[in-house]
């Protein structure tokens, strides 16, 4: 294939011009909204004999002087809207008072301490407490708040060291995916002069006096959060020492792609490498620990399944997988002997996607997904069923803390309108005990929230859970926000959000849809939104919008539609596909060029769900038939449409964004608006301060009331 960069100019010259003014009218027009006219460039590429033009080329370099002052210009006329937005300020507030109440974590033990996370209310980040017994007076441990002044230094992960000396964490800064690594003394609290840069969403793994980690070599400066990242290493880490020092313990020179991750079973036994080359399926290695200069074995091989270590227990390994069941399965290996097929399932494949397995106090504990709600039961480790977990109602699981040798464990569970619940489980007795109720101003009583079955294009029957205030009217003018997400086996569980609550209890119906793409289903109803067949994606979402007019929930002019990351390529491609049927598009963080999204970061990674547009003509054209950014037309009215990013994405790069707010600005011939809203100093979501998110949940929510006519009270 033929991929060559034509007439490519000097894109220093090409420095937007910034007009100053921009209005907000009664009637949403975007006529007197002036937007930065966005310089153009003469990039084409050529795939396969076929030349497609890439003129906003320039503002995939984020560093440049160029695009800094069109990301200024940017944000200068977004803000200036949503500040004429009559109703932002109380929004903002009534968002800040029902983000203030305390959220825990669930408890966990290590080394006989009790350990939780807690945030006050508006705390920035949660807080590492512990505590001597479960009923002692708990101390800060470790507060992440004190990392930096505004709050956008988050804690990633931590880990503690076997004989309970040391807690190693790792911290994020700006929402990036770059990680440092540092170690804390827990009986003086100090940290220690460990520093390890350059961990990339990183484990860390415990033995002895030291821990294994992953990282890369150092990036080329200026190009840390989006250049593509190649040749992961693992390296174990001795307390006391320099990084320089840190022993490589695995690296992979054949496959620059591939991404390893570290696990050491819990007695230390074993060290197991899980090696990836995409968002599916991976290869295991593992090596015994107790043996001096012992050799890496393969364990589980090939990339076509997922393998998942669960633990060493009794002298089997025991691993969740869904080689030969799609919906996973338990399988018990004797380590000595560990050829796949001498394999012995322990629990089979069933109806039900068995998610997540935890081994506490010899009991298998299970949790299943069924129709996107979770259902638990307790397992002997032959594989005989004891007991079912009795749940409060159709919701979420959070997962079981513990350890093999406890006799107790925790779990959170939530659903769309149970707020967050913590339980002490007695695993013997298969008993539930409340251990802390989550206080926030919401009553569930005054809202439903019901599942139903929708069809799809192709006939496929799609789940989706839709909540609402008691006392609507399905006669078809409610405001309405639709959600999805659709892809990399990723499900959407019911889960309890404050940030929706104002939309709610101001007439607006929310709605999640658990379309194809997703691991709902398991393996096939994953596989049946990738690559050839992303469009089922799509064709669900957009039938999910169809049943919900043709039932009177909503209208066309009253619909909104949201997802974030994938999900932000979801709305993309539905907006372009059918932008008559929205009011409104918030695509966030998303993945939108789909020919160039695998050029940036670790974005070679996801080609198991998209596809790569290099590898055939087919496929080419196949991902350029829905590529968001490749599909906008001149002449069309798209919905309002608020494209949210941010600068520290080094995930899914901001230019995706950039790129695409520039296309829509340049064709829309809609009397609605087009912004960008550029959040500073933050990534993709994870760890955002709480200060920001309520900022961006509130300028989100304003777009959206706003350009659905709504007059909301708070």
């Amino acid at each position: 294939m033929s991929n060559v960069l034509k007439n490519q100019s000097n894109m220093k010259r090409f420095i937007p011009l910034i007009f100053i003014m921009a209005f907000l009218s009664s009637n949403n027009s975007n006529s007197q909204i002036i937007y930065p006219q966005t310089a153009k460039g003469k990039v084409i590429d050529t795939y396969f004999g076929v030349e497609v033009h890439d003129p906003y080329r320039w503002l995939e370099n984020d560093t440049s002087v160029a695009t800094s002052a069109w990301v200024k210009a940017q944000n200068k006329v977004t803000f200036d809207y949503l500040s004429q937005i009559s109703f932002r300020k109380e929004l903002k507030n009534r968002l800040t008072a029902l983000m203030n109440y305390p959220k825990y974590g669930s408890p966990f033990k290590k080394n006989g301490q009790y350990f939780f996370f807690k945030n006050n209310g508006l705390q920035n980040q949660s807080v590492l407490y512990r505590q001597a017994t479960i009923t002692s007076e708990p101390e800060v441990l470790l507060d992440p708040n004190t990392f930096s002044a505004d709050g956008t230094v988050a804690l990633h992960a931590q880990a503690f060291s076997k004989d309970g000396k040391y807690l190693a964490y790792s911290i994020a800064r700006s929402g990036s995916d770059w990680n440092e690594i540092f170690v804390m003394d827990m009986a003086t609290r100090q940290v220690l002069a460990d520093h390890i840069k350059w961990s990339k969403s990183s484990g860390i793994s415990w033995q002895g006096n030291g821990f294994y980690y992953s990282a890369y070599d150092a990036p080329e400066p200026g190009k840390e959060y989006s250049n593509k990242n190649e040749y992961e290493k693992v390296y174990y880490h001795t307390v006391g020492q320099s990084q320089s020092q840190d022993k490589l313990i695995y690296q992979n020179k054949d496959f620059p792609l591939r991404e390893c991750y570290p696990i050491v079973t819990e007695d230390e036994k074993y060290l197991f490498i899980t090696e990836t080359e995409t968002t599916t399926g991976n290869e295991l290695l593992f090596k015994d620990l107790t043996i001096p200069d012992s050799k890496f074995e393969l364990f589980a091989p090939g990339f076509e399944n997922d393998y998942s270590v669960i633990n060493h227990v009794n002298g089997k390994i025991y691993i969740l997988t869904n080689w030969k069941a799609q919906k996973q399965r338990l399988m018990e290996v004797d380590p000595v002997n560990h050829a796949r097929e001498n394999w012995k399932e322990i629990i089979p494949e069933s109806e039900n996607v068995l998610e997540r397995v935890t081994i506490i106090g010899g009991v298998t504990l299970t949790e299943y997904m069924k129709d996107a709600a979770n259902h638990a039961y307790g397992y002997d480790l032959t594989g005989k069923k004891l007991y079912e977990v009795k749940l409060p109602t159709l919701g979420t699981l959070s997962g079981f803390s513990g350890d093999k040798d406890d006799h107790e464990a925790f779990y959170i569970f939530n659903s769309y309108t149970f707020p967050p619940t913590i339980y002490k489980f007695d695993v013997a007795k298969n008993s539930s005990e409340l251990y802390h109720k989550t206080e926030v101003s919401f009553n569930p009583e005054e809202y439903i929230s019901e599942q139903v079955f929708f069809t799809s294009k192709d006939g496929t029957k799609v789940p989706m859970s839709i909540m609402y205030k008691k006392g609507i009217l399905k006669d078809g003018k409610n405001p309405l926000m639709l959600y999805g997400y659709g892809g990399f086996n990723i499900s959407l569980n019911p889960t309890f959000s404050v940030v929706r609550i104002p939309f709610l209890e101001n007439g607006g119906i929310y709605v999640v849809a658990n379309i194809r793409g997703g691991g709902e289903y398991g393996e096939a109803w994953h596989l049946a939104g990738t690559k050839m067949y992303k469009q089922n994606v799509f064709d669900d979402f957009i039938s999910a919008a169809e049943y919900l007019i043709a039932k009177g929930y909503t209208s066309s002019n009253k619909l909104a539609i949201d997802g974030g990351s994938n999900g932000g390529l979801l709305i993309g491609a539905c907006m372009t596909q059918r932008p008559d049927l929205y009011r409104v598009a918030i695509p966030e963080v998303g993945v939108l060029d789909m020919l160039r999204y695998n050029q940036f970061t670790i974005g070679w990674s996801w080609t198991s769900d998209y596809g790569n547009s290099q590898d055939s003509k087919e496929m080419f054209e196949y991902l350029k038939g829905y590529s968001p950014l490749h599909n906008v037309k001149s002449g069309v009215k798209y919905p309002a449409t608020l494209v949210m990013t941010a600068d520290h994405d080094d995930r899914v790069v901001p230019a995706h964004s950039f790129k695409f707010a520039s296309t829509l600005q340049a064709n829309n011939t809609g009397n609605v608006p087009t912004l960008i809203r550029i959040d500073s100093k933050a990534g993709h979501g994870a760890g955002k301060p709480i200060g920001k998110v309520i900022d961006a949940q509130t300028d989100m929510w304003s777009f959206v009331m706003y350009n659905l006519g709504m007059n909301p009270k708070f």
